[in-house]
């Protein structure tokens, strides 16, 4: 009885051993995805030229290489970014986005692999012989122990290894999206952060243009009950004066929404003291390289995401091919089974079972066709939208590239309008003062100062704001300092 335990337990785990190697050892390797190679970038090698763009010279430094906390220099800022970074609902939604397809993927691969599972069961039956002076119960008991998988499909022509790639490849366009989430967010905070910093500079310039037209309305009034001023200079410095007025009312306005739409990115209110008084002045952002190649743009998150989105569909095209061919499963286990649950695992006798199944497509209403040409019109959108991705990259870099050739020589002339009209109307100003010329003068230089100081906040706020959409355009904002 010690030799035939030995040999029963000796074939059960033989039984089990078969049912959880085999498996493997039937698997295929065959893929019928076709072979990936990445589409060639639409665009051309180097951006734009001509009189628009700065010289292009070598760059020393990927701009996807400068840490956000060394391109914004201004402390404040650092932190209300480090805030959103932290705090952002957009930002956390792109996360658990993340985390979604992370095990999304991860059920999937499951599905290739056999679920295996161990049973024990028992079951016993009574019956009663009768006969005429004679009566006997026979009882029958049988317990039993298996471990196996059923109906576990083997992946001969590489269908499941192709919904596990594109799974795996969805997962990374996800993350990519992630990060280009990310990106976004650092400078949609700075932008908001400039906004409210430039609407902050041109309130401040509306209440000091109010005072002062307040002052000229009050010595307009006294000189018009003196006879020295006429009534149309009256009404010409009024005009100045409700306009200063309405534009500090909505000025007023626009910096509460502008702290509003702050305080939604960063995902909670931002404190006073992280808020800029006025504009920040020049050489609060370090410079971008100038030697830029486009073939950097194939590293934004966001080609990347299409990239990986167009892998999936091409993994996909696989799994639509392989349903062409049969369908091999496999229910395999192996166990003991006794009499006496006592005697099970002792001296239980050795069972097992191994039920190959081949299920050959003949018929299915044209529906593996279909499910095919859909794969490849997919495949085909996805080209499409990866060669989009990159075009659209090319030209926020090339927009952002004409705009820093330009912008310096836009804020000399605007320095210098604004240093022009300022002699212009103490000039003017004096002239009325001392009677020599009519209000209107002093009164269109005063518009025109006003205008131009305005119109050089607006010029400095695009050039700041230029040279962030250029950071992120070139993939800027990943590293962490």
């Amino acid at each position: 009885m010690k030799h035939r335990s030995v040999l029963n337990r000796a074939g059960a785990r033989r039984g089990i051993l078969t049912a959880g190697v085999l498996p493997v050892l039937l698997a295929g390797c065959v893929s019928l995805a076709p072979q990936y190679r990445r589409p060639a970038a639409p665009v051309p090698q180097t951006f734009p030229q001509g009189p628009a763009y700065a010289p292009n010279q070598a760059a020393d430094t990927a701009v996807s290489a400068i840490g956000w906390r060394s391109f914004f220099k201004d402390p404040r800022l650092q932190q209300v970014i480090a805030r959103a970074l932290g705090d952002s609902r957009s930002l956390r939604q792109a996360l658990a986005g993340i985390e979604a397809a992370h095990a999304q993927y991860r059920v999937t691969r499951a599905s290739s692999l056999p679920q295996i599972t161990a049973s024990v069961t028992g079951s016993g039956s009574r019956s009663l012989l009768a006969f005429p002076g004679f009566t006997s119960a026979y009882e029958y008991k049988e317990f039993g122990a298996t471990v196996g998988f059923s109906n576990w499909e083997l992946d001969l022509f590489g269908k499941q290894r192709s919904l596990n790639r594109a799974a795996f490849e969805s997962y990374l366009a996800t993350a990519e999206g992630a990060r280009a989430t990310r990106i976004s967010l650092i400078a949609e905070t700075a932008s908001a952060w400039l906004a409210y910093a430039a609407d902050r500079s041109q309130l401040d310039m509306a209440q000091q243009t109010l005072a002062s037209t307040r002052r000229s309305l009050d010595l307009t009034r006294r000189r018009l009950d003196s006879g020295v001023a006429s009534r149309v200079d009256l009404s010409q410095a009024d005009t100045l004066y409700q306009t200063a007025r309405n534009d500090v009312a909505a000025l007023t306005t626009q910096v509460a929404q502008d702290r509003n739409a702050l305080d939604l990115l960063v995902g909670a209110p931002v404190e006073d003291a992280l808020l800029p008084a006025r504009l920040p002045a020049d050489g609060w952002l370090a410079e971008v390289p100038a030697g830029i190649s486009s073939s950097a743009l194939l590293d934004r998150p966001d080609v990347q995401q299409a990239e990986h989105s167009l892998k999936a569909q091409n993994a996909n095209i696989g799994a639509a091919r392989a349903a062409f061919f049969p369908d091999l499963s496999l229910t395999a286990n192996g166990g003991l089974e006794s009499t006496a649950l006592s005697t099970l695992f002792s001296g239980g006798t050795n069972v097992w079972t191994l039920a190959p199944q081949v299920a050959m497509p003949l018929f299915s209403g044209g529906a593996n066709v279909a499910n095919l040409a859909y794969a490849k019109a997919q495949q085909r959108q996805a080209v499409a939208a990866y060669e989009q991705a990159v075009q659209s990259a090319f030209r926020e870099v090339a927009d952002a590239l004409a705009v820093r050739g330009t912008i310096k020589e836009q804020l000399a002339a605007q320095r210098a309008l604004v240093a022009a009209a300022q002699d212009s109307y103490q000039l003017a100003d004096a002239r009325y003062q001392k009677g020599v010329d009519t209000y209107l003068n002093s009164l269109d230089s005063q518009r025109t100062l006003y205008a131009a100081q305005r119109n050089l906040v607006s010029t400095r706020q695009a050039a700041l704001d230029n040279a962030i959409t250029l950071y992120r355009a070139l993939g800027g904002g990943l590293v962490e300092q």
